[in-house]
């Protein structure tokens, strides 16, 4: 099998697509709010912002922004009124979770249930795991997937340099668990540090011959392509709000009820129990809710529910084949203009001719990752990230450090110049214009062929532009 196979098994992305060849001409970057913002540049002037980023947080689409702006006088509780707002908002609520299902191609009997983030929506389903189960996830997994199975028995997998190997390696250790029981595995869509799509389809075969679940954490890929549940047969997938181009703090856990109405209450309160009484020997008993209500106590965040089903809509309306298409030549142009520096090394693992998403990370001979980054923003309007992206053990991995070596997400303590442990992340998406890429791979060209024409400094762990100092 090879590389290319294993990864197209992503529901929505098309060979055609993978290397950039489909034409996205006739599609425009969808607008945001931001794209009109200018930022001063410490070298004189202002420029309009190049939000590259989009990996972290992806800017709000305007048409979520409008369609909240439009609802917000007629907000009002959920699930708690009998007034025309309180039964208009929950009208809106309860659309919004059908929204969603058929965003992700939800089966029949399959739940939706709202919380924070997709960290969030990992760490409920950790909550609600059976007692004895096992979990399998690979060391390359975001912190939000690698972190929240404190209470399970966790096998790590290293990380695989091929689909297939990543396949086989699951079904190695599928096969030798003992005891036999219970066991989930928890995998990654779209990668957050490479952008490298994972074979899904295959690795939830895998799982479920040998009798597992397996969690889809698609924070990643679902602003990039479409994802469908029953199409790649996966018992769960979460996401973030915030990553789909939708502001105020929602994700997404959608699929399989029964671990989900088998267990305690993620959190307990109002909203989750149906009926509670006190005992006659003074206690309390509790009925819970069997429905999504069970695991979303507490006063919904309609707002941001709202805005993850109108971000749904926005996308899926744009014409996500188009979105995707668009998005792969911007891919490929990044990727071009990066090769054309000898300096620059692009971190992967499964190849230059994996599939990927907008997410390209490197590093650069000779450069602090920060400084780069801090040049980059300073002297030509870019934000981009730099460190170790949540993800650890990965970067390290991709970087070829020792695992124990130090090193913070985010919080690079290398002054300029010095080596640091940490990378540089470029990530863009549906409102990225091309003038943004276009200015990003001419940035690079010349900060590292010319230098950097400010000096910097290490200020509270990270690089800034020395405003004390004259240019240089």
């Amino acid at each position: 099998m090879s590389v290319s196979s294993a990864a197209l098994n992503t529901p929505g992305f098309d060979a055609a697509l993978a290397d950039g060849s489909a034409s996205a001409e006739d599609i425009a970057p969808l607008p945001v709010l931001g794209k009109d913002v200018t930022v001063p540049l410490v070298t004189g002037g202002e420029v309009t912002y190049a939000a590259l980023d989009y990996a972290a947080s992806a800017p709000a689409l305007q048409r979520v922004w409008d369609d909240v702006a439009a609802y917000a006088p007629y907000y009002g509780s959920v699930h708690r009124g009998a007034g025309y707002l309180s039964q208009l908002s929950t009208d809106l609520f309860e659309n919004s979770r059908a929204t969603v299902a058929e965003f992700l191609g939800c089966r029949p009997g399959d739940q939706v249930i709202f919380t924070r983030s997709t960290t969030d929506s990992l760490n409920l389903l950790a909550a609600v795991i059976p007692a004895d189960c096992e979990v399998f996830v690979y060391e390359t997994e975001h912190h939000a997937s690698l972190l929240p199975w404190r209470d399970a028995r966790v096998t790590y997998l290293n990380a695989p340099r091929t689909p297939r190997q990543a396949v086989e390696t699951l079904e190695r250790a599928l096969a030798d668990r003992d005891p036999y029981g219970p066991a989930l595995v928890c995998v990654t869509g779209a990668s957050n540090v490479t952008g490298e799509l994972w074979p899904v389809k295959e690795l939830a075969a895998a799982a479920h011959a040998h009798g597992a679940r397996i969690v889809l954490d698609a924070a990643q890929l679902a602003p990039h392509h479409p994802v469908d549940i029953a199409e790649l047969d996966v018992d769960w997938v979460a996401f973030s709000g915030h990553k789909l181009y939708a502001p105020f703090g929602s994700g997404v856990l959608a699929g399989r009820a029964d671990w989900l109405q088998d267990s305690e209450p993620y959190l307990a309160g109002g909203g989750a129990s149906k009926k509670v009484a006190r005992r006659t020997d003074g206690g309390v008993d509790v009925e819970w809710h069997t429905t999504s209500a069970r695991h979303e106590a507490g006063s919904p965040n309609v707002i941001g529910v709202y805005s993850i089903a109108s971000a749904c809509k926005a996308l899926t309306e744009a014409g996500f084949d188009k979105l995707v298409a668009r998005e792969q030549r911007l891919v490929a142009r990044v990727r071009a203009g990066l090769a054309e520096v000898p300096q620059v090394k692009v971190l992967s693992l499964f190849g230059d001719d994996a599939p990927r998403v907008g997410v390209i990370s490197f590093v650069v001979e000779g450069w602090n990752s920060s400084h780069f980054a801090a040049a980059l923003s300073a002297e030509y309007g870019i934000g981009v990230r730099d460190g170790l992206f949540c993800a650890h053990p990965l970067v390290r991995t991709l970087l070829g450090s020792d695992p124990q070596d130090p090193g913070e997400c985010g919080a690079p303590e290398a002054e300029p110049g010095e080596r640091s442990l940490n990378a540089i992340r470029v990530s863009f998406g549906a409102g990225t214009p091309d003038e943004h890429v276009d200015r990003f791979v001419r940035a690079v060209g010349e900060l590292v062929n010319e230098g950097a024409q400010w000096k910097y400094r290490t200020e509270g762990g990270r690089c800034v532009p020395d405003r004390g100092t004259a240019q240089i």
